[in-house]
């Protein structure tokens, strides 16, 4: 598998779930404004969206979308509880939270990344994602993660998520629970491996 990414877009999901179940793949860098490729194609040629991320197969077939990735690598990991079992109810809370994620969050955010969002319409879009993170707030109030004790596959999306928020609202503080929930997500391997590839990882001072 390759994964085509561009650093801290949300194709970083997908990127860490991989990493998450030991799923081996390839990552290619895409650069979303020249549409290109590091190797010099054109990414249109790969995803005609534009968008990231898009998952190329060994068979040759390319899947996008988030949600559509994200449950392709769950029910490829060889564990159920990353996703569960079709028939099993946990699989269906597991892509409610997936699917409200990039219904009610991501796409919300993709205007304020929009180069001619006003100060006003970002500030509109910015208190509906807090209401929208109210909620997330919520569902993690006395859990590790989403859905208890266990990482899913929607969990790397909402640690996306959660880093999108710092960057437009500078913390977490409103919503404590996320913050415990980012803290811990920042803490496991497959994060750590991400964002250092993806050249996001900042280093630590020394004691």
């Amino acid at each position: 598998m390759k994964l085509y990414y561009s650093p801290g877009a949300c194709s970083q999901a997908p990127h860490i779930l991989l990493h998450e179940v030991g799923l081996h793949h390839d990552a290619a860098r895409v650069d979303l404004k020249s549409k290109t490729v590091e190797d010099g194609r054109s990414y249109l040629d790969v995803n005609p969206k534009g968008a990231v991320p898009a998952l190329e197969l060994d068979n040759g077939d390319v899947l996008t979308e988030n949600a559509v990735t994200l449950q392709y690598l769950g029910d490829r990991a060889g564990s159920h509880e990353v996703l569960a079992p079709p028939g099993d109810f946990r699989r269906y809370r597991q892509l409610e939270h997936v699917n409200y994620i990039t219904t009610e969050l991501h796409k919300r955010f993709s205007f304020l990344f929009h180069p001619e969002a006003t100060y006003q319409m970002k500030q509109l879009v910015l208190g509906d994602i807090g209401k929208k993170l109210d909620f997330v707030d919520s569902q993690l109030d006395g859990k590790r993660f989403l859905t208890g004790d266990n990482l899913t596959i929607a969990d790397p999306y909402l640690f996306v998520m959660a880093n999108w928020t710092t960057m437009f609202m500078g913390n977490l503080d409103r919503w404590p629970n996320v913050a415990a929930f980012h803290q811990r997500m920042l803490r496991r391997a497959s994060v750590r491996n991400v964002l250092q590839f993806e050249g996001l990882l900042q280093e630590e001072p020394a004691a």
